[in-house]
């Protein structure tokens, strides 16, 4: 499995408490991408785990 392929497996499989985690082995396979069309399509599913992780921190914080 090639490093997009596996960024697209972390987003499609994200839980909300694995995301932190997530998002940080994307960061590391972010980097491993060698072209622009590669790091084009990744950056859609890094925004994704950020998007979900925002909103389960609020969902956490309103649970309070």
């Amino acid at each position: 499995m090639n490093a997009l392929e596996e960024l697209r497996k972390l987003y499609f499989n994200a839980k909300r408490g694995t995301v932190k985690k997530d998002i940080i082995r994307a960061i590391d396979l972010f980097k491993m991408l060698k072209t622009e069309e590669e790091r084009e399509k990744a950056a859609v599913y890094m925004d994704g785990l950020s998007q979900m992780r925002s909103e389960w921190a609020q969902g956490k914080n309103e649970d309070s």
